[in-house]
């Protein structure tokens, strides 16, 4: 496989179709359909063909051959002095060496060519996401496993799940005398977790509240109280786990929402602190990577929750995610060998 090193957004699921199609063809492209109407000009700049579009394809790299096939390639170009192609599946075809199959690309793997090309690849890595990751849970048997905000929707089935894989699970929120606010409460769970189990593998917080309702009839109060719950809350957890998380180099989640990306109204507390959360996490994980630590953040879709519930009401069921498949991903991420990133869990992926 041969790719560009000025595309730094290549995804996995890019590279796993080229190598998945090289099973069945010897040379395989990566390319996606031109969305702009493509014209031929002369040496004049005049247009002289305007051909139709959905024969035109935009060529993006991996490329992948067959080891011998690309080699014959190179060996002939270099005997021939030849240069005039732009990428390696240029050459097969001036020889006809091969068929070249095509597999679809991504608007997101673009190519840092001019100085704008930067400033998206910048903002393209800040929204960078991970869709659903399918790891099997079973596997954290008996990991040591700590949620803060464990008393219902997402965390109580966070919870839930890991004692059916038989993980050691302990739950705090403010129903049993912890708020996520207290350092000291956080200090005196982990310290009681560590003490029984002489371990703590992973930290989940998902305690979050959430009042829908314009900032202009919010009392400062109510204000601040999100602020603490959603955000200071989670940087509270975070650096009370670091020590723990250090010896056991595992893993931090976090809880973001898809209202991170844009404030919405009637709840711009509540999205400003999702965003904040995010750079949290990126922020985080690239200063606590040289401990082994891995920290991520979920970001589901809207999901059957009380708070959910509480806020807007009664909704068709069809339309929410299942907590408890919520759960079952989250579960997965802290498995996985990902870090710094926002994993979306959607409804379009759920199969339970």
């Amino acid at each position: 496989m041969i790719h560009d090193a000025v595309r730094p957004l290549i995804s996995h699921k890019i590279i796993d179709d080229v190598i998945n199609a090289l099973q069945k063809y010897d040379a395989v492209d990566v390319a996606i359909p031109s969305t702009d109407t493509i014209i031929k000009v002369d040496e004049k700049l005049k247009i002289i063909e305007i051909p139709d579009r959905s024969k035109y394809w935009r060529g993006q790299t991996p490329q992948g051959f067959k080891l011998g096939l690309i080699k014959k390639a190179h060996n002939l170009a270099k005997k021939d002095n030849f240069t005039k192609v732009t990428d390696d599946c240029g050459l097969i075809i001036h020889y006809k060496l091969s068929d070249v199959y095509v597999v679809k690309g991504e608007e997101e793997n673009i190519k840092i060519t001019y100085p704008i090309d930067l400033y998206l690849a910048d903002k393209l890595f800040q929204l960078k996401t991970i869709k659903n990751l399918e790891e099997n849970i079973e596997n954290l048997k008996n990991k040591v496993i700590v949620i803060f905000g464990a008393s219902r929707g997402i965390g109580k089935a966070i919870m839930e799940e890991a004692l059916k894989v038989g993980a050691i699970v302990y739950g705090f929120s403010r129903s049993n005398g912890v708020d996520v606010r207290n350092r000291n409460d956080i200090r005196k769970a982990l310290e009681s977790v560590y003490k029984k189990e002489g371990k703590v593998d992973y930290v989940i917080v998902t305690a979050a509240i959430l009042k829908k309702k314009p900032l202009l009839h919010f009392n400062y109060d109510e204000v601040i109280e999100q602020i603490n719950i959603n955000y200071i809350g989670s940087i509270n957890v975070a650096l009370e786990s670091y020590s723990y998380l250090k010896e056991s180099k595992g893993s931090l989640i976090l809880f973001t929402s898809s209202s991170y990306t844009r404030g919405r109204a009637f709840y711009s507390i509540y999205s400003s602190t999702k965003a904040a959360m995010v750079n949290l996490v990126q922020a985080l994980s690239e200063e606590w990577s040289k401990d082994g630590i891995k920290i991520n953040a979920i970001c589901p879709e809207r999901t059957a929750t009380p708070m959910r519930f509480e806020n807007f009401g009664k909704e068709p069921p069809e339309t929410l995610l299942d907590p408890y498949y919520v759960a079952k991903m989250t579960l997965s991420v802290l498995l996985s060998n990902v870090t710094g990133q926002v994993i979306e869990i959607r409804k379009s992926n759920a199969t339970s």
